[in-house]
């Protein structure tokens, strides 16, 4: 059989799973065992054994959990609620503030979780039905929640990055390093955009009210996001510092981020048996989750390849000789863009990697740039309807009232926003490759 026929029907069989609804990860293994076996035989059993073993003596991996527990520790400690509240009083004179702080509470989330679904539930739970209390449009509650936690995938320490950084053989600190800016470009772009919007449409953003901007001091609210915020961004500067001085490795660094996290659930005074062992469990479920997808995704990368999957998808990108260099990296995005319609983020950088890299490379463009140009493209197939992930946490998690419609509506602006930053990290490449060449590990 025809090799293009072989990976139309391998993807013809993911997009039947998921339509089904089954999880993800077995429909990738199921695929890569059938089509492995008819294929290319039985010789395909001991390539999987081998993957197998290669991904579960990889130490790098050995970080994903242990950033998952920092994130749980710290999700429990209280310090969300905490910096959530000071932060709506410090901005309590914009129009917007309940907004705004989302954004920067996002962006500091996003530094502690790495994960997009923790992001998006927890501030879902927190913001949304402040924000509906107070007025605020639900297209833009909404859209500003899922938008902000999309932040967890693209600002370091993010799960994303270091998965990237395993399969590209790229440097972990080097990638966190690219990855820093264009999140926090990303963070400004939304926080500007809250900012603009409300104060040329106070009624979708109204301001606190006199008496709930006058509850506290100026030094009671300092005090409350120094205590809040201090701590949190410390820890987040020492486990990146760690890694980029070359001090620690991204397995060494993670631990002692999830140390350091449990020594924060102790000085806040929110320690517990009962909340370490659910940190614990949450960690674990979680892990699980993104191993189970990242093996699943694993085989039928394999076998993707073994059935030329990778010469088919460079033939026909370089089969449309009209394209110029910049040409072939739009096809490649598109792809990626695509692929977020069908398939979790870890599927996607297992297949995609394999063929794009080396030709990026072919094609004179920087791996480390391309990558993170990747993972913002990822970031945007998060938000973009009908089947965003993002989207569908927010639907789980959101007050009665608000519709599928109202979510989809929210965040349009924000999409937008994404796909401008791509295009300025595409014009000024330096904001990705600066910061780089300035780390180590």
């Amino acid at each position: 059989m025809e090799a293009e026929l072989w990976i139309i029907l391998l993807f013809s069989g993911v997009l039947f799973g998921i339509l089904i609804g089954a999880p993800i990860a077995f429909v990738l293994g199921g695929l890569a065992v059938i089509f492995g076996y008819f294929g290319m035989g039985e010789r395909v059993f001991p390539m999987f054994v081998n993957r197998f073993w290669q991904t579960a003596t990889n130490e790098l991996l050995a970080a994903i959990p242990m950033f998952i527990f920092m994130a749980a520790i710290l999700d429990r400690s209280g310090i969300a609620e905490g910096l959530f509240r000071a932060l709506q009083y410090a901005l309590g004179r914009f129009n917007g503030a309940l907004a705004l702080t989302v954004v920067i509470l996002s962006t500091v989330f996003a530094a502690v979780t790495g994960v997009v679904g923790a992001s998006v539930i927890s501030m879902s739970f927190m913001a949304l039905p402040a924000m509906l209390k107070y007025g605020y449009d639900k297209k833009l509650a909404t859209g500003v929640v899922a938008s902000g936690g999309t932040l967890g995938i693209i600002i370091p320490p993010s799960i994303m990055l270091v998965i990237m950084a395993d399969q590209s053989g790229e440097s972990v600190g080097r990638l966190f390093a690219g990855s820093l800016l264009p999140g926090l470009m990303l963070a400004a772009l939304y926080f500007f955009y809250v900012l603009i919007r409300a104060w040329l449409q106070p009624s979708v953003a109204p301001k606190l009210s006199l008496e709930e901007r006058n509850r506290y001091s100026g030094w009671q609210i300092t005090k409350m996001v120094l205590i809040n915020l201090v701590p949190p961004v410390l820890l987040i500067l020492g486990v990146l510092g760690s890694i980029w001085a070359g001090v620690a490795t991204p397995t060494e660094a993670s631990g002692i981020g999830a140390f350091m996290a449990l020594v924060l659930m102790v000085f806040y005074g929110k320690f517990t048996w009962a909340a370490l062992k659910e940190s614990v469990w949450s960690a674990t479920r979680t892990s699980c989750m993104v191993i189970m997808v990242m093996v699943g995704a694993t085989l039928f990368t394999q076998v993707f390849l073994g059935l030329g999957g990778r010469e088919v998808v460079t033939n026909l990108i370089l089969s449309l000789d009209f394209l110029d260099r910049w040409g072939v990296f739009l096809m490649m995005m598109l792809i990626v863009f695509i692929l977020g319609f069908l398939l979790d983020w870890v599927g996607i950088i297992l297949i995609t990697f394999p063929v794009f890299l080396p030709l990026a490379q072919q094609l004179g463009f920087d791996p480390l740039w391309l990558i993170v140009m990747i993972a913002v493209n990822l970031q945007a197939s998060f938000l973009t309807p009908p089947v965003g992930y993002s989207l569908f946490y927010m639907r789980s998690t959101v007050p009665p009232g608000i519709s599928m419609m109202d979510i989809y509506k929210g965040v349009v602006p924000f999409l937008l926003l994404q796909l401008f930053a791509l295009v300025m990290l595409a014009m000024f490449p330096g904001i990705i490759t600066w910061l780089p060449q300035y780390v180590g590990g």
